[in-house]
Parts: structure tokens; C-alpha cells; sequence
């Protein structure tokens, strides 16, 4: 799978998706410029901090912050995924050491793990669709945020 692939299928999957790669036109810092940002945003209104992605593409490390997938390789960009506490647990069920620089393997994202965050550094198509279902909760979890933010400002 290569990033477009996935930024088309997110789009075309899930309803009210906003896909903002970053940039300096549209005003995102110099870091995330070329990163991906799924964004459950259906009236596309949503500003600064309600702008919150259920899924990303990173192409490259984040100086100290994140660097342990070593991003910065030739076409390497990482898939990251925020699921559910419980399917998280059940995914990684105790404290066992990763190869973050590893391809194609599932495995806690290496800064937003304690988050419930998951990642994957260049899915085959196989792992992909392995990783739907969790695009699935991660985007559930976005509608259900939003739904609860709007009926608390009404």
C-alpha cells in the first residue's frame, strides 16, 4: 500500500472525513508539512484543538519528540491508528519490546502507545486490510466525540 491508497480509502470509506495534508498554505507548522491528518470534521467547520485526527501518515521523524521509526528513511512513512483502551490491551496485552524501525508490523505507536495509538510502517496490502477494523473503531470513536461535543454546546 502507498500512502495515496490509503488517503482514498479512508475517504471514500468514512462519511464526513476531512483528509488535510499538511502544509504551509494551510497554515500547519513546518513540521507536519507533508503529513496526513484524518479529521472527522462533516460541516468541515471544526478549528485548532477540535481538530482532532482518529488516524495519521507521518513521513518523518519529529526531531527528539519521535524519531525511534527512523522516518527519515527512503519512502518510509508510518500509519498510526487511535483505537479503543480495550482493543488496544488486546492487541498488545503486556510490556514486550518493539522494533519501532520494523515494516509492515503492528505495534503501539512509539510516543502515543499509552494513548492507545497503534502503528504500522508501510502496510502491505494484506496487513492493511487487517488494519480496517481498526480504522473502523478509530473513525466510531471520532463520530461518537463529535456527537457528544455538539449535544453538550446545544
Amino acid at each position: 500500500m502507498n500512502q495515496e491508497s490509503i488517503r482514498r480509502y479512508i475517504a471514500s470509506e468514512f462519511d464526513g472525513v476531512d483528509v488535510d495534508i499538511g502544509s504551509k498554505e494551510a497554515g500547519a507548522p513546518e513540521i507536519a508539512w507533508g503529513d496526513t491528518f484524518f479529521i472527522y470534521d462533516p460541516q468541515r467547520n471544526l478549528e485548532g484543538s477540535r481538530r482532532f485526527p482518529f488516524a495519521t501518515i507521518v513521513i518523518k521523524d519529529y526531531g527528539d519528540f519521535d524519531n525511534k521509526s527512523n522516518l527519515n528513511r527512503p519512502d518510509v512513512f508510518r500509519l498510526n491508528i487511535g483505537v479503543s483502551k480495550e482493543t488496544y490491551r488486546s492487541l498488545f496485552p503486556g510490556e514486550a519490546e518493539h522494533d519501532f524501525t520494523a515494516l509492515d508490523v503492528l505495534m503501539p505507536h512509539p510516543v502515543y502507545g499509552p494513548n492507545h495509538w497503534v502503528s504500522v510502517l508501510n502496510p502491505s496490502e494484506t496487513t492493511f486490510e487487517n488494519l480496517k477494523p481498526l480504522l473502523t473503531e478509530a473513525y466510531q470513536i471520532a463520530v461518537r466525540r463529535f456527537e457528544s461535543r455538539a449535544t453538550s454546546r446545544e
